[in-house]
């Protein structure tokens, strides 16, 4: 199973659109799928709110722990480059959805969806596979 049909199929069992995403790539970082799920269930539906993307905030959590070196005591921060990183992807995600904003992705108010949720993940996914396989992971 690819890890779009894996994530998809997260989905389908219930898993917000951030879990989905971001429970299909634990084994790469040892991060057990239920503590993945724990803290990422806050971001799903737009952190609740419908803003930011589920499925973009899973893509973000990945490349955050990709290029992280998980300390301020180590002399150097990651921060600035770990932002670049995401601002690049989710600007490769508004390229193919036209958003990365929940109410706005499902056509709220404007009764003209831009994608489905099942499309925003798989969108998600393939980007963190990109990024990736770009930048093997530490």
């Amino acid at each position: 199973m690819t890890r779009k049909e894996t994530a998809l199929e997260y989905h389908k069992k219930g898993y917000n659109c951030c879990q989905a995403v971001v429970c299909t790539f634990c084994e790469d970082f040892g991060v057990s799928e239920e503590e993945m799920f724990r803290i990422s269930e806050g971001f799903g539906f737009g952190m609740g709110m419908m803003e930011v993307c589920g499925a973009v905030s899973g893509m973000t959590m990945v490349l955050g722990m990709q290029n992280s070196i998980g300390s301020l005591d180590k002399g150097a921060s990651t921060k600035a480059d770990t932002y670049k990183k995401v601002k690049d992807c989710a600007a490769r995600f508004r390229e193919k959805n036209q958003s990365i904003i929940c109410h706005e992705l499902k056509g709220i108010g404007t009764d003209r969806p831009l994608c489905s949720c099942d499309q925003c993940i798989a969108d998600a996914v393939e980007l963190t596979e990109e990024y990736l396989a770009a930048n093997p992971v530490k």
